[in-house]
């Protein structure tokens, strides 16, 4: 059975940057009970505390983190990069060891968002751009959907083989 990485958040762990969570969703539910779940927070993960400061990317381009050009930061201007980086190779890491081709992560997040991210300014200016998880995980060859594309990551689910 295919396993597919999910972030705790959606599954109604609190876990977010604020202490809460945000989920759980039905069809996330349905594909826990059928065993195929892996859940991760990469922040938490990589060792930041729940709840922790909000921290966004410059430019908002997880790449631009593992390429060493921008940092992630707090408002306060406080260095969480290591540990982001930390919790995606911890996710990376489960990708490899389940086999998992789909990731559902939280969409905008500085880990997890897949089409877009803050900007960096703390005014909740979005761009498009990858969390430092989601970058990592897409160079990896895995599909990396939000809850805004349960039924895309669904349809993708359907299409892959099964795994013994």
């Amino acid at each position: 059975m295919q396993k597919i990485l999910i972030s705790r958040c959606l599954l109604g762990h609190k876990v977010r940057y604020d202490g809460g969570a945000s989920g759980p969703f039905d069809p996330l539910a349905a594909w826990q009970a059928e065993g195929r779940v892996v859940a991760i927070c990469p922040e938490v993960s990589g060792g930041l505390p729940t709840p922790r400061p909000a921290a966004e990317i410059p430019g908002g381009q997880g790449i631009d983190v593992w390429e060493g050009r921008v940092q992630v930061l707090t408002a306060e201007g406080e260095d969480f990069s290591a540990a982001f980086l930390d919790g995606a190779r911890h996710a990376l890491a489960l990708v490899q060891r389940h086999d998992i081709r789909i990731a559902i992560l939280k969409a905008n997040s500085p880990s997890c968002g897949n089409l877009l991210t803050y900007d960096g300014t703390f005014t909740g200016v979005k761009v498009n751009g990858e969390g430092v998880t989601a970058a990592l995980l897409k160079r990896h060859g895995v599909l990396v959907f939000s809850e805004l594309e349960l039924p895309e990551a669904a349809a993708a689910l359907a299409q892959l083989p099964s795994l013994t």
